[in-house]
């Protein structure tokens, strides 16, 4: 998507609490930001693929879904700066969201004025291209919708479990390259799991039946023997 230009900066609130996001909503705009506000991670999530904004503020504790799901999903398509916000302030917590890619981390109660502070720090940080890729990959055949976890081959759509929607979506966010097996197994499966290569052979295995895709001739999907996969779709 192209970057907006000469344009205020604009931050999207995702909280499920009414007076958080009026709080935050009246103390950004006082300081000359657009402001979208979601009050659950389906309608923060869709209006981060459609809205652009330059900055994230995240709760952990949404209705619908774990704040640490929606950055991980987020992550899959988009490096815009995410700041996390939590009542839960032990270190653990933290650092689960620092490695999961949020760019900072506040705990609740908190002032405005430190948080406009490290919003002006992450905005100055914020990549000057514009942090989100394209939120739909489309080669003719394979479409994915990342927003809506929606996928079709032929225009047919695809049920797809969670851990094939991760690998392949891990893949597109790296197309090209090789992602080892390692870095799969951690994000997908977590730490303890990085020595079991199995698990993730058959999730591979059980994609590559549902795109019809020749692991002698891929399309989609190449192993690199002994180190990882390689997405090899251009669209």
């Amino acid at each position: 998507m192209a970057a907006r230009m000469n344009a205020a900066p604009r931050v999207l609130v995702i909280d499920d609490e009414t007076q958080i996001r009026r709080f935050l909503d009246i103390g950004l705009r006082a300081q000359g930001y657009e402001v979208l506000l979601a009050a659950n991670a389906a309608e923060g999530l869709a209006m981060a693929a459609t809205r652009t904004p330059d900055l994230v503020i995240l709760d952990i504790g949404l209705p619908d879904r774990e704040g640490h799901d929606v950055l991980a999903e987020l992550r899959q398509w988009s490096q815009v700066p995410v700041l996390m916000l939590s009542v839960r302030d032990s270190e653990t917590e933290k650092v689960r969201a620092l490695d999961a890619g949020a760019n900072d981390y506040v705990t609740k109660p908190f002032g405005i004025q430190e948080l406009m502070a490290r919003l002006r720090v992450l905005l100055r940080q914020k990549a000057p291209d514009g942090a989100i890729a394209s939120p739909v990959y489309d080669d003719g055949r394979l479409h994915i919708d990342f927003a809506r976890r929606e996928v079709s081959l032929d225009g047919q759509p695809l049920a797809l479990t969670r851990k094939e929607y991760g690998v392949l979506a891990a893949l597109i966010a790296h197309r090209g390259r090789v992602v080892t097996q390692q870095h799969l197994l951690r994000d997908l499966w977590g730490p303890t799991h990085v020595e079991d290569t199995h698990y993730l052979r058959i999730v591979v295995g059980k994609l590559r039946q549902k795109l019809g895709d020749d692991p002698a001739s891929p399309v989609w999907l190449k192993t690199e023997a002994g180190v990882g996969y390689r997405f090899l779709g251009t669209g």
